[in-house]
């Protein structure tokens, strides 16, 4: 039986687990969501864009003087709490943009045009908001998620609940963020609305490029229930040749084998050019769209779709023009030739032509060929593991640490001093919870949980040496605690 709803907290914890067999039903169910309530003129269009807004804030130990014993709060809430440090005055514009989409698209829908808009938020963010009692951001994310009048305009990407960077995410991790982002959403916003979450966001578009690793990835995001993958242009190359791709405003077919010649493929939408929020900022991607004509993909001549994603909150563009230029865009491209589109609504009119995702364009994560062209298929993990650290020593370019939107940055190198404690952590909840058979609906197990993820923060080792690894090994501390006492 599929639960009406579930808390979105269980002994002051944020509802992470204990649903597993529900969630799996409702992202099971099949069938177009978006199409039917489109109404977009998909036969007299030229072309289209998407666009994407990231939202993200951890959460750290900065509730109080000492980092031992201070509670983990929000980073907003401690950006407001103390407005005299650094960038912390931006805090009450960040919590605008938070709301804000929650305002336009009604006004838009009022006016009636058809605005469109895909948002990710992190699973940290969502709690941190309701914990902070912003009670308004919530209540119009909820309006816009769940009113019927505006299920074609605003399209929910899953995402991993801490924003845990894939590439150096231990995989069983990875699959208990995808769960627990799903869990929380589900809380807040209703099974429903889940039921139409049918596209993953990667935290900063980082995707394995490690055989097994990223085989791992996409069984996960598939046996979750996710359809699609928005990757960015630089972390694939073409499965034919190994060089980039040609056409990226195509949905393409990302294919993942691993060391033991097995094969998944997934749906992957193609986010072009850098992370600059100046791009989703001034709405580029509608302009960018209006030049292209049709293309012919199975036959059929279809629509050309131009996809950015974007900080939602970040730089003074977004911060400032993004207002008035999405309202003044979305108002313009409504019933144009180049309207905007989400990516799920998208997909299904290709699949109603009878375009299927093997008639996509196949890629595979960067610098796989150089791997393939060296490793007899089937060789399993050692011989793999020895092709890769021939070609390391050949060319020092070569690395499989994954690729994203930053690209200069590497999430393995230069980190020890968190990775270490890091994979401590992920090593004793392996072997004291997960080998151990504890139930997901124990709230010692949600508890470990919740501690394990946010160690994961991609942010605790983005920013380098100081305060943020100081908060990462903190956090790692209580997680080590927390699973040495209470299992």
């Amino acid at each position: 039986m599929i639960l009406s709803s579930i808390p979105e907290y269980t002994d002051n914890l944020p509802n992470i687990c204990g649903y597993e067999e529900s969630i799996a039903k409702i992202m099971s169910q099949s069938g177009p969501i978006y199409l039917t309530k489109s109404g977009i003129d998909f036969d007299n269009i030229s072309s289209a864009f998407a666009i994407a807004l990231h939202m993200h804030q951890p959460l750290i130990p900065a509730g109080g003087d000492d980092l031992q014993t201070a509670a983990i709060i929000s980073n907003l809430k401690d950006m407001m709490d103390h407005p005299e440090i650094g960038d912390n005055h931006n805090a009450p514009t960040f919590h605008w943009c938070y709301q804000r989409i929650g305002r336009f698209v009604p006004q838009l829908v009022r006016e009636g045009k058809q605005p469109r808009v895909m948002l990710d938020y992190s699973g940290c963010l969502l709690h941190g908001l309701i914990q902070m009692g912003l009670d308004d951001v919530i209540e119009d994310l909820r309006n816009v998620t769940c009113q019927t009048a505006y299920q074609p305009n605003v399209e929910w990407l899953g995402s991993p609940w801490g924003h845990s960077v894939a590439p150096s995410t231990p995989m069983q991790d990875y699959r208990l963020h995808v769960r627990a982002w799903q869990h929380f959403f589900a809380a807040v916003f209703g099974f429903e609305a889940l039921s139409r979450v049918r596209g993953f966001a990667p935290s900063e578009m980082a995707l394995p490029n490690h055989p097994d690793v990223c085989y791992e990835f996409v069984k996960i995001l598939k046996e979750c229930g996710y359809r699609w993958l928005l990757l960015q242009e630089h972390t694939v190359e073409s499965l034919e040749n190994g060089g980039p791709i040609q056409e990226p405003h195509i949905p393409h077919r990302l294919v993942a084998k691993n060391s033991k010649q097995q094969t998944i493929t997934i749906t992957a939408i193609i986010k072009t050019q850098g992370s600059d929020t100046k791009l989703v900022g001034q709405m580029q991607p509608y302009y960018e769209a209006k030049n292209l004509p049709r293309k012919k993909l199975a036959g059929k001549l279809i629509p050309q779709l131009v996809t950015q994603i974007a900080d939602g909150e970040n730089g003074g563009v977004m911060m400032n023009e993004f207002p008035s230029k999405y309202l003044d865009v979305m108002a313009e491209a409504s019933g144009a030739k180049t309207p905007a589109l989400n990516i799920t609504e998208y997909l299904e009119y290709l699949e109603s032509l009878g375009i299927r995702e093997d008639d996509f364009p196949a890629v595979q994560p960067v610098m796989q060929k150089s791997v393939w062209e060296k490793f007899p298929n089937g060789s399993g993990p050692q011989v793999l593991e020895k092709v890769i650290k021939e070609l390391e020593k050949q060319d020092p370019q070569f690395h499989m640490e994954g690729g994203s939107w930053t690209n200069d940055i590497s999430w393995v190198r230069g980190y020890d001093h968190v990775l270490g404690p890091m994979e401590q952590a992920s090593a004793l909840f392996a072997e004291k919870v997960l080998a151990g058979g504890v139930s997901t609906s124990e709230t010692r197990y949600r508890n470990a949980l919740y501690h394990l993820l946010m160690t994961q923060t991609s942010c605790f080792r983005y920013w380098g040496q100081g305060l943020w690894t100081d908060y990462g090994r903190e956090l790692c501390r209580r997680t080590i605690e927390i699973l040495q006492n209470d299992f």
